[in-house]
C-alpha cells in the first residue's frame, strides 16, 4: 500500500532564481492539446460558480469558464451567445431589426441582449439606418415605428477594412459604431470602439481567431447529451467538457466515442480521474484534456460516502506521467484553497486547475450574496448534493423525480455558504500573484520550467503548522 499526499503535506523547495520581478514570468499554458490560455485558471462547471458573468471575467483575465449544464440547453447555449457576443472586435452577425418593427420591440432586444445600438435592415438586408440609445432616451411612446427615430446619416466601411483603418474612421467622425456594408449596401458586420477598447485595456484575455472570448461548456453522459453537444457547437463554443463524477467509466468512454462520431475534431475534456490508468484510458479514447481529482473539492464528500479517491497532489503526480507522454494536459480540480495549492499542483504536472469554492463567493458567481450575523455570503453546492442531484435527475426524468424518489438519493456533496469575496478579476489577480511568486521561488520563468525545476519535501503537521502564521494575535 503506497502512500498519497495532497497540497498540505508537502511544501516546494526554493530554488536559486534568476526571475528578478513577478511580472518577468510567463504563466501562459495550454488548457486542452489546441487551447492555449495565459493564465492557468478555469472556472468550475458548477451552478453556483460559472455562468456567462463568470465566463467573462475569466476569460477577460487570460482563463476560462466552463458554464454549467444543469439549465436546459436553450439556456446554456444563451448563457454561451452572451461570452461570445461581450466582446467581438469584428461582430459577423449583429443584432438587427426593420423599420417596421416598434420601440419596445428594440428596447426589448436591447435590455436583453445588453446593447446600447441596434442596426436597421430592410428585408433585403440593406443597410437602411441605425437607432442608439441617444436617439430613444427621452422617447416614451413605446408605439412608435423605429423608422421615425433612428439615424440614416450613417458612416459605413467596406468588410475588408483592417482594424487599424476602423479605429480612424471611429475617430475621426466621433462614432462609436461602424456598420461594415458591401457595394450593394448588403450588411455584412460591425465593429465597435467599446469592443476595441476592451482589447486595449485587457491585452491578456483569451480569445478566439475571430477575437471573442474562448469558453467552454459541460454535457453530461446521459439523456440529451448528444443534442446538447450539437446545440452548444453550432453556438461556437470552444471546448466540451464530460462530467461526471467517476470518469474512468464505461459511460464516458462510450460518450466520447458517440462525440467524436458525431462531430469529429471539437476539443473534448474528459474527467475527472485520479489513476493514471484512468488517464490512459481517456486519452487513447479521444480526449483532449483530462481533469484529475476525486473526492477533493471543499463540497465534495465522495471520500466520506464511497471511501474511495487519491489525495490531490499524489493523483496529479499519477496521471501526469501518462498525460506527458502524450502531450495532452491536464486540470487539477478540486482542493485549491490559496495560491500555494495552485503552485504545488502546475508543478505537480497540471497544466491548468478547476476552481470552484474561491470563486463561488464572487460577484459575478450565480446568485445573490446573503446577509448572516452581519457578514456577506454566497451559496456553493457540490454537483453530488442532495439538492443539485434532485434537479438534475428531475431534469433528465423529464419531471417524474418526485418526493418519492428522494430516498434513492446518496449524496456525495454538501450544500455550504462561502464568505463573499467581491469580484472574481480581484481573487484572480491574487491567486496569479502568489504563482508568480512561487515560480520565482523554484527558478522558473514559465510553467513547464516550473515543473522541471520543481522539488517537494514532505512536512510534518508542526511544519504545517509553522507555514502558517502563528504566535501572533491577527488584526
Amino acid at each position: 500500500m503506497k502512500k498519497a499526499y495532497t497540497f498540505d503535506d508537502v511544501l516546494l523547495v526554493p530554488k536559486k532564481s534568476y526571475v528578478t520581478t513577478r511580472k518577468d514570468v510567463d504563466t501562459s499554458t495550454k488548457l486542452s492539446r489546441n487551447i492555449k490560455l495565459n493564465i492557468p485558471i478555469v472556472a468550475a462547471n458548477m451552478d453556483t460558480v460559472c455562468e456567462h458573468k463568470m465566463a467573462i471575467v475569466c476569460a477577460q483575465q487570460g482563463g476560462i469558464g466552463i458554464i454549467h449544464r444543469f439549465m436546459s440547453v436553450p439556456d446554456q447555449v444563451k448563457e454561451v451567445n452572451k461570452v461570445k457576443r461581450s466582446e467581438m472586435i469584428r461582430i459577423d452577425t449583429p443584432y438587427c431589426l426593420t423599420p417596421s418593427h416598434t420601440l419596445l420591440v428594440a428596447k426589448k432586444l436591447m435590455d436583453e441582449k445588453g446593447i446600447s445600438g441596434i442596426l436597421v435592415t430592410d428585408n433585403g438586408d440593406n443597410l437602411v439606418g441605425i437607432l442608439t440609445n441617444r436617439d430613444i432616451v427621452f422617447e416614451e411612446n413605446v408605439d412608435m415605428k423605429i423608422s421615425e427615430l433612428m439615424s440614416t446619416d450613417l458612416i459605413t466601411a467596406d468588410p475588408s477594412i483592417s482594424i487599424e483603418e476602423a479605429k480612424v474612421m471611429l475617430q475621426k467622425n466621433r462614432i462609436e459604431k461602424l456598420p461594415l456594408v458591401d457595394s450593394n449596401k448588403k450588411l455584412k458586420g460591425l465593429i465597435t470602439s467599446k469592443d476595441i477598447i476592451k482589447s486595449k485595456i485587457l491585452p491578456d484575455s483569451s480569445k478566439d481567431a475571430k477575437g471573442r472570448l474562448l469558453v467552454g461548456a459541460a454535457i453530461g453522459v446521459r439523456g440529451d447529451f448528444i443534442q446538447r453537444a450539437e446545440a452548444l457547437i453550432n453556438a461556437d463554443v470552444d471546448a466540451l467538457v464530460i462530467d461526471i463524477a467517476h470518469g474512468h467509466s464505461i459511460l464516458t468512454l462510450e460518450t466520447i466515442k458517440e462525440i467524436r462520431k458525431n462531430f469529429g475534431d471539437i476539443e473534448l475534456i474528459a474527467g475527472n480521474v485520479a489513476t493514471s490508468d484512468g488517464t490512459l484510458e481517456l486519452i487513447e479514447a479521444g480526449c483532449d484534456s483530462i481533469k484529475v481529482g476525486v473526492g477533493s473539492g471543499s463540497i465534495c464528500i465522495t471520500r466520506l460516502v464511497a471511501g474511495s479517491g487519491v489525495p490531490q497532489l499524489t493523483a496529479i503526480m499519477d496521471c501526469a506521467k501518462v498525460a506527458k507522454e502524450h502531450n495532452i494536459p491536464l486540470i487539477s480540480d478540486g482542493g485549491i484553497r490559496t495560491s500555494g495549492d495552485i503552485a504545488k499542483a502546475i508543478a505537480a504536472g497540471a497544466s491548468t486547475v478547476m476552481i470552484g469554492g474561491l470563486l463561488a463567493g464572487t460577484e459575478e458567481s450565480p446568485g445573490v450574496p446573503i446577509l448572516r450575523h452581519g457578514q456577506r455570503y454566497k451559496v456553493v453546492r457540490g454537483m453530488a448534493s442532495l439538492g443539485a442531484t434532485i434537479g438534475r435527475e428531475s431534469r433528465e426524468k423529464k419531471g417524474s423525480f418526485d418526493e418519492l424518489d428522494f430516498g434513492s438519493v446518496v449524496p456525495e456533496g454538501v450544500e455550504a455558504m462561502v464568505p463573499y469575496r467581491g469580484t472574481a478579476a480581484e481573487v484572480i489577480f491574487q491567486l496569479v500573484g502568489g504563482l508568480r511568486s512561487g515560480m520565482s521561488y523554484c527558478g522558473a520563468k514559465n510553467l513547464e520550467e516550473m515543473q522541471n525545476n520543481a522539488e517537494f519535501v514532505q512536512i510534518t503537521t508542526a511544519g504545517w503548522k509553522e507555514s502558517t502564521s502563528h504566535d501572533v494575535e491577527l488584526i
